[in-house]
């Protein structure tokens, strides 16, 4: 199957736990000038097989159980040749849009919100070496640039790694159970425990768990 202008296929990787999501997003892409090499349902899986498959574009929930879909955007654009990646996501928070483009490295943020047809104009664009941002999405980007001395927001200062503790903190982790899940020690999981405390302003691990909820690190259910 040809790609568009009758190129080679563009070739994808789909990174998400949903079974049927990801027959659907297979499905469609195909249909539309691309193929898909390769399938992953949890972050640690996305990583591996990035890594062995080199697609063009990865396309990459968001949330993504295990290390979480911006810490394997993290680790995947360093590859070389690098993955384009495409965040896929149900947030349009400008937290996870600016983290998305700016500390992960991701080249696309597409909500599962806009339907499936946006998808391959996604792909392409992101395949082609442009940036690509949902219409709802697209003036969270403008509005920060706009005004550049609005400064970070607190999760903005948080690395990938951070967050995805913090992520791993609201699910109820302790700091043995983050180091087993990262490949880190339970010392290190405790240092960072400890930073996220003192960036975020918080005194207490129950605190961080409310915050991860109220910032929808973590789903409240």
């Amino acid at each position: 199957m040809n790609g568009p202008a009758g190129g080679e296929p563009i070739r994808v990787m789909l990174a998400d736990d949903h079974r049927v999501l990801r027959d659907s997003l297979k499905l469609f892409l195909e249909k539309n000038g691309c193929i898909v090499i390769g399938e992953a349902a949890t972050a640690e899986e996305a990583l591996s097989a990035a890594a062995k498959l080199r697609p063009q574009v990865l396309v990459m929930d968001l949330e993504m159980p295990g290390l979480g879909g911006l810490a394997v955007t993290h680790h995947v654009v360093k590859l070389s040749p690098a993955p384009r990646v495409l965040i896929l996501s149900a947030y349009d928070d400008e937290e996870y849009v600016i983290e998305a483009l700016t500390r992960a490295g991701a080249s696309g943020y597409l909500l599962k919100s806009d339907g499936i047809e946006e998808l391959i104009n996604a792909v392409r664009a992101v395949s082609a070496g442009k940036r690509y941002l949902s219409p709802s999405v697209a003036p969270i980007v403008l509005g920060r640039l706009q005004s550049p001395d609005s400064g970070l927001s607190i999760l903005d200062r948080l690395s990938p790694r951070e967050r995805e503790v913090l992520r791993l903190i609201g699910l109820g982790a302790t700091s043995k159970e983050v180091a087993a899940r990262l490949g880190i020690s339970p010392k290190t999981a405790q240092v960072h425990r400890e930073n996220l405390k003192q960036k975020l302003n918080l005194r207490t691990t129950a605190d961080l768990v409310r915050y991860a909820i109220k910032h929808r690190i973590v789903n409240p259910d």
